[in-house]
């Protein structure tokens, strides 16, 4: 039987305590793609580490699963019936240290927050491509940076500590030194272990980058795409690019060679000087006509320009896989769910190069794996208004998965993982054995009865 609204164990929190039908309930539960529908039995609005024990504490008592709703992109499994939410976006802070070129932030903090706060101290971190993706979420998954991945590698290499509060309702300060296999599980293992609230990493002496995007027509989309092939066989690790397919919509806040077409965008990031980045995009800008060119120097502060995501939440489905190569296959497989005269409704498909720092081991290990796939695809289909989502007989982003993981050789990683990924057959394919075998037991020693399990799942051992 579900605690009753009243119940005086959650008395103590100095944030809101929002159940079903209270005003802001839903406002609390809200996240950025609103095809994700969260109605857990009560909202802890945390305001701090207190607030996130005695919500631990109040599910313990209960015997109730607990769901994290961090901040920016959110969760991306629905959290409902007796769930208890923690929303974390109150807690903000951002504390940088220009002698040790560290960063600690709170669990609700976004990326636009440290990239400003880190360039008055002359420093950068490695933040995602949207100032409002949160900072804690990105991390857990591993953390592919927009300007500066492949230069240094994932997010989750550079943490020193994590503050948690585990199943038991402790809060714990978690380094290499002291409780190393949560350490470890953390930075991957995504929200299985704990509660974060707050983490500590490193930042890095980049003041500008050399970067921005070639925009080219959809009639040129084969050819852009062999060219960027080409482009990342031999690409320096200083060099971070993507190449996105969109279909835009015809609206006044598209730039006007986008509005109801589709173009191919490749963007740039290199950490090194405009000549060398001039001679290196050379092959690039020559491979078609360009409609618009925005690759120059620019302060790292301004690098969200790169990608220029949306801000406004929407509703979509999403699809995520990693590749070994760019094979001939691949190459017809994403055109044939992208041109123009396809009539696929996918409306992105954005194809991000890995490898360099991303393809090594960092010094402190960690749970994330696939460090030899060359790139990351993610498929972004708008669902239409008035629809809860696509079935998968017509999502065509689906559709373009399967054709490029066959059965038997498909991968995936722990932070390219969707919805349609929760099933505990995918999480394990983010993996490798050995791995999935070091975070199950520490599940099993932190979270034995899979308090944290509203999530892509790390089941404990039974």
């Amino acid at each position: 039987m579900l605690p009753p609204p009243a119940s005086s164990s959650l008395g103590s929190v100095s944030g809101p305590v929002l159940f079903p039908g209270d005003d802001g309930f839903a406002d609390e539960a809200s996240v950025f793609n609103t095809s994700v529908a969260h109605r857990p039995h009560v909202i802890v609005g945390a305001t701090g580490m207190a607030d996130v024990r005695a919500a631990v504490r109040f599910a313990a008592d209960h015997d109730l699963p607990v769901a994290v709703l961090n901040t920016g992109h959110g969760p991306s499994v629905p959290a409902a019936g007796n769930a208890v939410m923690i929303t974390t976006r109150r807690m903000a802070g951002v504390r940088i240290d220009g002698a040790t070129r560290t960063a600690r932030v709170e669990a609700g903090a976004r990326w636009g927050q440290v990239v400003e706060e880190a360039a008055k101290a002359g420093l950068a971190p490695l933040a995602g491509s949207s100032p409002g993706v949160g900072v804690v979420g990105y991390t857990l998954g591993g953390g592919v940076g927009v300007a500066l991945a492949r230069a240094f590698g994932y997010a989750a290499d550079h943490v020193r500590e994590i503050e948690v509060v585990t199943a038991d309702g402790e809060h714990r300060r978690v380094t290499a030194e002291a409780d190393a296999d949560l350490f470890f599980a953390l930075r991957g293992g995504k929200g299985n272990f704990g509660v974060v609230t707050a983490m500590e990493f490193d930042l890095f002496p980049v003041t500008e980058v050399y970067a921005g995007a070639l925009h080219f027509s959809g009639a040129d989309a084969r050819t852009v795409l062999e060219a960027y092939e080409q482009f990342t066989a031999m690409a320096p690790d200083e060099l971070t690019s993507s190449i996105v397919f969109l279909r835009a919509p015809d609206l006044p806040f598209v730039p006007e060679f986008m509005r109801g077409r589709l173009t191919a965008s490749i963007r740039i990031s290199l950490l090194g000087p405009a000549d060398e980045g001039e001679e290196l995009i050379a092959p690039l800008r020559a491979a078609a006509p360009v409609l618009a060119d925005t690759v120059a120097t620019i302060p790292h502060a301004q690098i969200a320009s790169i990608t220029n995501d949306p801000s406004e939440p929407a509703a979509a489905v999403e699809h995520f896989a990693v590749l070994d190569e760019l094979s001939p296959s691949a190459v017809d497989a994403i055109l044939d769910a992208t041109e123009s005269d396809s009539g696929s409704p996918v409306t992105m498909v954005n194809l991000t190069h890995l490898g360099g720092a991303l393809g090594r081991a960092p010094e402190v290990a960690n749970a994330v794996g696939r460090r030899d796939a060359a790139f990351a695809l993610f498929a972004f289909t708008v669902v239409p208004p008035g629809q809860v989502g696509l079935s998968a007989g017509t999502d065509e982003g689906l559709e373009l998965v399967r054709r490029l993981t066959p059965a038997g050789g498909g991968r995936k990683h722990p932070g390219y993982l969707s919805p349609a990924d929760a099933s505990a057959e995918s999480v394990r394919m983010a993996y490798d054995e050995p791995t999935y075998a070091r975070l199950q037991a520490a599940k099993t020693a932190y979270d034995p009865h899979n308090m944290f399990r509203c999530n892509h799942n790390i089941p404990p051992r039974t």
